[in-house]
């Protein structure tokens, strides 16, 4: 036995299916601040606003959208023909997230090219945001990393070394000798096991 988990077994294609974020969804109380922030500050263009039709929130058409009815819906251009979405919940209706429990996002990094990456960084002191960074991340990535509004922690990365045209997943790939020395890690794994999970690394 190589898992105790139920993942589906699949055929371990060499590239992924799918072709991106189509958008990232996440939860504000304050939707005009969060607009002025990712619009003014982050560069990121308002594309889409809406309010939840009527029946989506409380009522059994629910699909998954916060429980209330007719909330605000924002979508922000966050490049490469992906969107990053906010859905403004009443105030004092849920807690914080803690961005560290299971199943919530510990943080959301933008790939950015040299230049955005220091305007940003400049846009950010001129708007009086703590920081961090620019710090070494991974081989030829460095990071710039802040909170948003409402608390959620961002980075925004950059690839010095691919100027105007970054490759996130050529530059993040390991070999299958890397990524292995750290799964062979991993309690119940064996060789057939890391021969499907390493499929599309190169030797």
């Amino acid at each position: 036995m190589t898992s105790n988990n139920n993942a589906v077994r699949g055929t371990g294609p060499a590239s992924s299916q799918t072709r991106g974020v189509h958008h990232l969804a996440l939860c504000t109380d304050d939707i005009k601040t969060t607009t002025e922030f990712y619009v003014r500050v982050l560069g990121m263009p308002l594309v889409h606003a809406m309010k939840v039709p009527a029946g989506l929130g409380t009522g059994p058409a629910n699909r998954g959208n916060p429980p209330y009815e007719e909330v605000r819906h924002y979508f922000f251009d966050m490049g490469n023909d992906s969107t990053l979405a906010f859905f403004e919940i009443p105030k004092g209706r849920e807690p914080k997230g803690n961005r560290n429990a299971i199943g919530s996002m510990q943080h959301c990094a933008f790939v950015v090219t040299p230049q955005v990456f220091a305007g940003v960084e400049a846009r950010l002191k001129q708007n009086g945001i703590p920081y961090v960074g620019p710090l070494p991340q991974l081989p030829g990535l460095d990071g710039i990393y802040f909170f948003d509004p409402n608390g959620i922690r961002l980075e925004f990365a950059c690839q010095n070394a691919d100027g105007d045209h970054p490759d996130v997943v050529e530059n993040l790939a390991q070999t299958k000798a890397e990524a292995g020395k750290e799964l062979r890690t991993l309690p119940g794994v064996d060789e057939d096991w890391l021969r499907e999970m390493t499929a599309a690394l190169s030797l």
